[in-house]
């Protein structure tokens, strides 16, 4: 039997087939839709994409190989899931897990054996790290050579294992309906994060057929997350909230999965309490309201550390106290009440403990929570007044200003303010790592959960590109910015070609000082100046790349046009666009806490710290 494909230019994404194979992949699938009482005969590969079909999947974030070839052929012959085909495994992986963050739905990556599984593993640490849901299905050796250094093979299992919830290797070609229906529901539930699918590739062969039938539940005796909050706890957590005369509401990145952003904001509003957000909790109470006090950190605000440092009372939700927030925990936050929600029972009390735990699912114990408080109740508010005129007073001690002199060339912050005011701060953000992300994080506003995007547990360097490709994937008619360094974007700049490809017309905002410019902060202010292996001085000319594949390039090195130039970017909504300003190679990032002090302890300007 053969299947012939019509030919295409390079930026059709999609694929025509004729033949019987295709022919009759097709039937089953029809068979299977309408709910046919005949067991339908499906071989591995195609069970497997039958399954993820089953479980809504649109798109695959891959990169073929020997080992994954069966699969890629019953992809071929369906139309249900479309094939995203990168330019490097680690790319996959980074689109998979920002398809989750900016969607709620699990990214699906695809490699082969080897060295094709193993490019995956830094995005797979990236998810894990925070907590997004992931299935990445890693092509294996056949049964009979694992164990034999057969080419491309790789212990996928027992590589990924530390940065997984789970992980799976096909013994059966018969179990991968239920595999794949366990691997979801790890991946979503509880705290979400990646689960690893080997498939030995004779697992997968076209030959051998098998009754095919996807489980409707599934039921994991030794994995049941909790999601309901004790009610005694929720209750004490109200009572001590509604008798604090300093709160302060600290919101993560669970927040955003659980999606309880409105209840968050609603409790807020409701009680009048100051609102700081982690890096990944960016979105969850929106950047313009009057009770927003910013990030928190170690590049947090000033009024928003100085608020953690002195309260009496923090509500911890879907946070989980990283050492980029506390500082020293032995300092965190000395007269503080802590009461802390969270879905996983792990991260409760892990490094600072919680006076009042809570372990449920966000939007459940915050929803306990307003029931509770009703419409009548409120904090005294004669402790609250004197409490915001204290955080009022700190917002004009600093407020995020900056030298705003272009001596030097352009201010990073001002740049990210331009594009602030140019979208309307309605454009969905994504970062590298470095001092970009800092000022991407502090100078633009997020008013929802899914409008920021980064690495914020493993800070991977090369994620900003791919997380803005899979964004624009799944909102083709919004803005999609990412913010990015010289060093970042020359981790993943290969996917230029991808986004040719499959027409993803987002927009890089290269920060360039050509240096790592976090490296050289901490190098001019621990190593007395010493800029080891901190500069780059054979950078390409980022223009003329960007149209080599095919996109657009534009050059900003004068501050009076640079918004003007910015503006005209984002204009072209059906280009690519790759816009490099030359900003101040000196400008530090600030505030920044002193390191092993407490939250209050911070440098304000290269001079001056509290």
């Amino acid at each position: 039997m053969t299947v012939t494909q019509t030919t295409q230019s390079p930026n059709m994404t999609g694929h025509t087939q004729t033949g019987n194979a295709a022919k009759n992949f097709e039937e089953k699938q029809q068979r299977l839709a309408e709910g046919s009482k005949q067991p339908v005969m499906l071989s591995g590969a195609e069970m497997l994409v039958q399954s993820l079909t089953d479980e809504g999947v649109k798109y695959i974030f891959g990169y073929p190989g020997g080992a994954v070839l069966h699969i890629y052929d019953a992809l071929f012959q369906q139309e249900n899931i479309e094939h995203i085909l990168v330019r490097h495994e680690q790319a996959a992986g980074h689109m998979a897990d920002a398809y989750s963050r900016v969607t709620g739905n699990t990214g699906v990556v695809l490699a082969t054996s080897g060295p094709g599984a193993t490019n995956t593993v830094t995005a797979i640490a990236t998810a894990f790290m925070d907590s997004v849901p992931m299935v990445v299905i890693s092509g294996q050796v056949p049964s009979s050579l694992i164990g034999e250094d057969a080419f491309q093979e790789t212990d996928m299992i027992g590589v990924s294992r530390p940065i997984v919830k789970h992980s799976f290797q096909v013994r059966h070609a018969s179990e991968i309906p239920m595999i794949v229906k366990k691997a979801f529901f790890i991946a979503q539930s509880g705290r979400p994060g990646p689960v690893v699918i080997d498939v030995p590739k004779d697992m997968t062969a076209p030959s051998e057929k098998y009754a095919y039938e996807y489980p409707e539940e599934v039921f994991i005796r030794s994995y049941q997350p909790s999601v309901k909050g004790h009610g005694g706890q929720i209750k004490k957590a109200v009572e001590t909230l509604l008798s604090a005369q300093r709160p302060v509401i600290y919101a993560g990145g669970g927040v955003i999965w659980s999606k309880a952003h409105k209840e968050l904001t609603e409790l807020a509003h409701r009680l009048n309490l100051p609102v700081t957000n982690t890096l990944m909790g960016l979105g969850t109470f929106p950047g313009s309201d009057r009770q927003f006090l910013g990030m928190l950190g170690m590049h947090g605000t000033y009024e928003a550390n100085m608020s953690m440092h002195h309260a009496d009372v923090i509500l911890a939700v879907g946070a989980r106290f990283d050492d980029r927030v506390t500082n020293n925990v032995k300092k965190f936050c000395p007269n503080a009440t802590i009461i802390h929600i969270d879905i996983d029972p792990a991260s409760i009390s892990k490094t600072i403990l919680a006076h009042i735990p809570i372990v449920g699912d966000v939007k459940s114990v915050l929803t306990d929570m307003l029931e509770i408080i009703g419409e009548d109740k409120e904090l005294e508010q004669h402790a609250l007044l004197d409490w915001w005129s204290q955080i009022n007073e700190w917002r004009k001690r600093h407020g995020l200003r900056y030298d705003t002199s272009t001596e030097n060339g352009i201010k990073p912050q001002s740049v990210v303010q331009a594009l602030d005011r140019v979208t309307n701060s309605n454009a969905i953000i994504t970062s590298d790592v470095g001092q970009h992300q800092m000022f991407a994080a502090l100078y633009y506003t997020y008013l929802e959960p899914g409008q920021w995007l980064n690495s914020g547990g493993l800070g991977t360097m090369g994620v900003g590109l791919p997380y803005a490709m899979a964004a624009k994937l799944a909102n083709p008619d919004r803005d999609v910015v990412c913010i990015t360094g010289e060093g970042s974007i020359q981790m993943n700049i290969q996917e230029l070609s991808t986004c040719l490809q499959y027409n993803l017309p987002v927009k890089i905002l290269n920060l360039n000082n050509a240096q790592l410019g976090m490296v050289k902060q901490w190098q001019d202010m621990l190593y007395e100046g010493r800029h080891a292996s901190s500069y780059m001085n054979s950078l390409p000319d980022f223009v003329k790349l960007a149209e080599s594949y095919g996109h657009v390039g534009i050059k900003i090195t004068d501050p009076a046009t640079m918004e003007a130039q910015i503006a005209e970017a984002m204009a072209m909504k059906d280009k690519l666009v790759f816009i490099d300003v030359y900003v101040d190679r000196n400008e530090h990032v600030y505030p920044m806490q002193i390191a092993g002090q407490t939250m209050r302890d911070m440098w304000l300007t290269k001079g001056e710290r509290t």
